[in-house]
């Protein structure tokens, strides 16, 4: 079954398809949050300004020039967004990440592991540079290509590249290689 096209969906959502925009949504929300979560390193504000930018591109979409390119137009404003809300805050910018328990299925010992592996994760990911961060996301949890990373983020598809490289290279210093593996694969 071929799923629709970007460029499919706005049309139809522009013809107030409420379910073409809702697939929009789901389709480009991982790579929204992960944008936001570059930006802001902190969860509640990336699901805010994440939710908020999805709802301006749903207000604004008939000023989306490219239609097929949605999902990169969607998150060029969540980043926008991101970086306001940042920029509005001196103590959001210097506020270390705040570790917290992922839901495990009733196994206390496996949400401490969880909660301890996701805090040194983010405390690794704060290390990073927000270039980095925004790249290793997009990239490596999102599946985004270089070019579409480079387009958003203001820069080549080789510094993307370069940015990914240092990005993971720098994770690898600060939670050793096991680590990082055990958290890419699993």
């Amino acid at each position: 079954m071929n799923l629709p096209s970007d460029a499919d969906l706005v049309a139809r959502a522009l013809r107030e398809d409420a379910a073409a925009l809702d697939a929009l949504v789901r389709r480009h929300y991982g790579a929204a949050y992960a944008v936001a979560f570059a930006v802001t390193r902190r969860r509640e504000d990336a699901e805010d300004v994440c939710h908020e930018g999805l709802v301006r591109a749903a207000e604004r979409l008939e000023d989306c020039r490219q239609p097929e390119r949605f999902g990169a137009w969607a998150c060029a404003i969540v980043r926008n967004l991101a970086k306001n809300r940042v920029s509005r805050d001196p103590a959001r910018r210097a506020a270390p990440l705040e570790p917290e328990l992922l839901p495990a299925p009733d196994n206390a010992a496996r949400r401490v592991e969880q909660g301890e592996l996701r805090a040194q994760l983010e405390a690794a990911l704060a290390v990073l540079s927000p270039a980095q961060r925004e790249v290793l996301l997009l990239h490596d949890l999102e599946g985004w290509d270089h070019a579409a990373i480079a387009e958003l983020i203001g820069t080549s598809p080789g510094m993307s590249r370069q940015h990914l490289f240092h990005a993971r290279r720098r994770l690898r210093e600060l939670l050793g290689d096991s680590l990082l593996e055990d958290h890419r694969h699993g």
